[in-house]
């Protein structure tokens, strides 16, 4: 059941809503200067339906529930041109002329995504600001961005995840034009587009859903409160309202893969579980749109039924999130150990990472108190999107620094080798191709007054056990938001400079030798050395192969990896002092056996010498 306002191509409009709770439902209709109203008609299961002519785009509308003198907006609105208290805007679908009809998607095993904010990547903080840079991003290797989650959303300053018209693209953002038109132009870069998506609440301003009928339940408890019902009785509707909400962002958008955002509080104990129903929905529109679309979960649970095909008892969700790589590269580089850090640490846990996806696969985490975690290593590499920095484990810090101020700039190289070189699906966080060090914190712009106070006082709580807490930025703050802009000079001075240009070797090198694009983990081999800190790993596709070494330790060491008898040629040395590094002796050509010396916190990368390389 297709919901909310349908504009058709005759000057009609098709509205439907779910509402099972009401016994009526009226529609109020407002276009220019004149308001009118219809009486909606009842359908099977809480549907209410009306088809009205000359509702034009541009009208607003309204829906009275039951004799209630109070007006709701739609819960499947496509356009909040007042906000979340305010009407809801017909949207004409047709409206922009599509230029990409050659883009038919992109495989997996292709992606190198790059993960913005759109309030804070460009000072003009709009989707059409980020168009003109497209070009850089496809120089610099990326091949998809990641939109954080456009759905309107109280104010005009927010990370997303507070949205509660989930197909509604924010109107400070540029509204449905605006995403269509970055779509369009992303397509015609060559650039597949994710966009982050919530199925698992309801931010907490301007959600009137429990007006029209039983979308929250107290039966589960989320983060954020009253769970989302995914099975209990009328569930068909909230089950239809969000796989409607996925295929309207792949049709009506042509987004390329949907991030579903922490699955883990998405509650269903049906015989199908709700992801299992969106993953068939969307295969079907898949076949049906001959497109490649691809759905990528985000989960703490480390559960490979998650991406395991139907026929097999899984979800059938194409890929996940490996956190358990971003939280073995940082704890390493890093050395903390609070919270969930306190789980890694050692070099043997990142080199699980990097072999079996998940460091925790049915092992006691002392964090959590319990075993987790389950065995991925019959799964293939592209199935597993990896990270050393994202919005979450920047942006929940309190003081929201990233990486680049925590560690040295040659630890910067090596995470940046540590996930570029890696099996998995690599993402990237704006601005950490260049080593940004503004941070990014978490800010929100609501304007419920006694909400916003729970909002301070929230944070307070959680990071109450650190020795600054009282340095908190307050979330509600501009500054904070303002703060957490990119600075773009800043990839063309001095080290940032040569960062970048690292990245772009880093991701070059990725595309064009075969053994990085083996996704097969037969094709590989990973060891540790703990005591002298040193990860070694040999990838292979046909006759081409790669050996890499990286130092993770705090001085420079000897070793001596075992070779086969072809020669070995030098890709890269992350402290090379063309990366101003503080140079090495490491041969340009690796005889078999031959020991050499790799300096502290640095990476190398041989290729084995017969290697022919793609164009």
């Amino acid at each position: 059941m297709e919901i909310g306002a349908n504009y058709l191509a005759d000057g009609r409009c098709k509205f439907t809503v779910w509402a099972p709770r009401c016994q009526k439902v009226g529609l109020q209709l407002s276009q220019e200067s004149e308001s009118r109203r219809v009486e909606m008609q009842q359908q099977e299961r809480g549907y209410w339906t009306a088809t009205v002519a000359s509702a034009s785009p541009n009208s607003t509308y309204l829906y009275q529930l039951d004799d209630s003198s109070t007006l709701r907006p739609d819960p499947a609105s496509q356009l909040q041109p007042q906000g979340v208290h305010g009407p809801s805007q017909v949207v004409d679908r047709n409206a922009l002329q599509w230029t990409d009809s050659s883009w038919s998607g992109m495989p997996l095993e292709e992606f190198v995504i790059y993960e913005l904010h759109v309030g804070t990547f460009t000072p003009e903080g709009t989707l059409a600001a980020i168009v003109p840079r497209l070009q850089s991003l496809k120089e610099l290797g990326i091949t998809a961005i990641e939109l954080m989650p456009l759905a309107q959303f109280p104010g005009d300053r927010n990370w997303g995840y507070d949205g509660t018209y989930p197909f509604s693209v924010h109107t400070a953002y540029g509204g449905p034009n605006g995403l269509k038109q970055l779509v369009d132009a992303c397509h015609q870069q060559g650039l597949a587009v994710v966009l982050d998506v919530v199925y698992n609440h309801f931010g907490p301003e301007g959600n009137y859903s429990s007006c029209y009928g039983p979308y929250l339940t107290d039966r589960y408890r989320t983060p954020w409160g009253s769970a989302l019902d995914f099975d209990g009785p009328n569930s068909d509707g909230i089950r239809n309202f969000f796989i409607q909400n996925a295929l309207f962002w792949l049709r009506e958008y042509r987004i390329d893969a949907l991030r579903l955002d922490a699955i883990h509080a998405i509650y269903d104990f049906s015989a199908k579980h709700f992801l299992a129903e969106l993953a068939e929905a969307v295969d079907t529109f898949e076949e049906q749109s001959h497109r490649q679309v691809h759905l990528i979960a985000e989960s703490d649970l480390n559960d490979t039924r998650i991406i395991r095909p139907a026929d097999i008892g899984g979800y059938g969700i194409d890929a996940q999130w490996s956190d358990d790589f971003h939280h073995a590269l940082h704890a390493l580089l890093t050395g903390e150990q609070q919270g969930y850090y306190q789980d890694f640490g050692q070099l043997c846990d990142f080199e699980k990472a990097w072999r079996a996806s998940f460091v925790y696969d049915w092992k006691y985490s002392h964090y959590r108190q319990r075993y987790h975690g389950s065995d991925a290593s019959d799964r293939p590499t592209y199935q597993f999107a990896i990270c050393a920095q994202n919005h979450d484990q920047v942006g929940n810090r309190m003081l929201g620094e990233r990486l680049a101020r925590l560690v040295s700039f040659e630890a910067i190289k090596l995470s940046a080798a540590a996930t570029l070189l890696s099996p998995y699906i690599p993402l990237l966080f704006m601005g950490e191709e260049y080593g940004e060090t503004a941070p990014f914190r978490y800010f929100v712009s609501h304007t419920d007054p006694e909400l916003v106070e729970a909002v301070r006082q929230g944070r307070k709580a959680e990071f109450a056990h650190w020795r600054n807490a009282n340095e908190m930025p307050d979330p509600q703050s501009i500054h904070t938001f303002e703060q957490s802009k990119l600075d773009w000079d800043m990839q063309f001075r001095g080290k940032h400079a040569v960062l970048r240009q690292f990245y772009r070797e880093l991701l070059q090198i990725r595309r064009h030798n075969p053994a990085l694009r083996q996704f097969d983990r037969a094709c590989q081999e990973v060891s540790s050395l703990k005591t002298e800190g040193i990860l070694l790993f040999r990838r292979w596709q046909a006759n081409s192969q790669i050996l890499g070494v990286m130092n993770f330790g705090d001085r420079k060491t000897t070793i001596a990896p075992v070779t086969a008898a072809n020669q070995w040629t030098k890709r890269l040395d992350s402290a090379d002092m063309k990366w101003e590094g503080p140079g090495n002796a490491a041969p340009s050509v690796l005889q078999q056996n031959e020991a050499f010396e790799i300096q502290a916190l640095s990476a190398i990368l041989y290729e084995k010498s017969t290697l022919t390389r793609a164009s």
